[in-house]
């Protein structure tokens, strides 16, 4: 995962400013190895900017998103966010827990086996997730 200190340089490298709700925004999403919604962070951020208004936390989230600090899903129709894997740009892709929002690791890539993509169309990214319950979750019983 993304350090925290790698996403800060980003931001730097990037020309926008260094400040203290942005780092502890940064600090939020690498405290949990699982994808968190805008209303989650903006929960945990609160106690210490009680002032901070959602918008500018969502500002915040989707700048992070576009230089590649936090990876976005989405889940139950709803915008989640983790800390991105890491700035070495190694690719692979995630099984993610619909209960809890853990995620781990899938080693390869499903475009590898990809072959009816047509020769003349030019791939410029793809995504490709997991959905299920993880051990943790699936071992608790339902109350539905």
């Amino acid at each position: 995962m993304m350090k925290v200190e790698e996403a800060l340089q980003i931001l730097k490298e990037k020309g926008y400013k260094y400040t203290g709700k942005r780092e502890k925004l940064i600090r939020i999403c690498a405290a949990e190895r699982r994808y968190l919604s805008a209303k989650d962070i903006m929960e945990r951020i609160k106690d210490d900017y009680p002032n901070l208004s959602f918008d500018t936390v969502y500002r915040n989230i989707s700048t992070f998103v576009d230089l590649g600090i936090l990876e976005e899903t989405e889940l139950d129709g709803e915008g989640k966010y983790r800390l991105a894997c890491s700035a070495d740009g190694h690719h692979h892709h995630h099984v993610i827990c619909t209960e809890c929002g853990k995620t781990s690791s899938l080693p390869g890539c499903p475009m590898n086996i990809m072959s009816s993509i047509p020769e003349d169309f030019q791939v410029t990214g793809h995504k490709f997730e997991v959905y299920g319950t993880c051990s943790d979750c699936a071992s608790v019983p339902s109350h539905s």
